[in-house]
């Protein structure tokens, strides 16, 4: 998945408006305006289009961290920022989501993706580890679908129908 696909994704799943989103990255220490992010969240066949740096978007997941979970006490690691793939993602969103395997197990499973314990683990392996797995493009769109779900499930048509009757 490209860097646009998951801010989009975060941000519909949140139903953030383009301010909040600004007010994310810098929090994670990018400076941006609200036409940039709007650039970026734009479709690829638009005009306009930017894509989503590796800086971008890593200082999208920290300020959602910080938002949704508060300062870490651990000194921050430069390194990590310069490079980004689906389990990085993965990774922050289940820091930012306070998961734990089994509220991920469920997320996956709103969305119609069944996976297991081990499958879960597997993903937040050492790269080195024997049993580590590579997070693909499918798993991440399946949960960032099963994140919507969970945050904005669909209305029941009938619902108004019932209350009043």
């Amino acid at each position: 998945m490209t860097n646009n696909d998951v801010m989009r994704s975060v941000r519909y799943a949140l139903d953030l408006k383009n301010a909040e989103v600004v007010q994310m990255i810098k929090e994670g220490g990018v400076e941006l305006t609200a036409l940039d992010v709007s650039n970026i969240l734009k479709d690829e066949t638009d005009e306009g289009y930017v894509a989503c740096s590796i800086e971008t978007i890593h200082a999208f997941l920290d300020g959602l961290i910080l938002s949704r979970r508060g300062p870490s006490d651990r000194p921050v690691d430069e390194e990590a920022n310069t490079w980004i793939n689906n389990t990085v993602v993965l990774r922050k969103l289940r820091i930012a989501f306070s998961m734990k395997d089994t509220d991920m197990i469920a997320t996956m499973k709103a969305a119609g993706f069944q996976v297991s314990k081990g499958e879960i683990n597997a993903l937040f392996r050492a790269t080195n580890h024997k049993h580590y797995k590579k997070c693909g493009d499918q798993f991440l769109r399946n949960f960032l679908k099963g994140l919507a779900l969970t945050f904005r499930p669909p209305e029941d048509p009938w619902a108004n129908s019932r209350a009043s009757g």
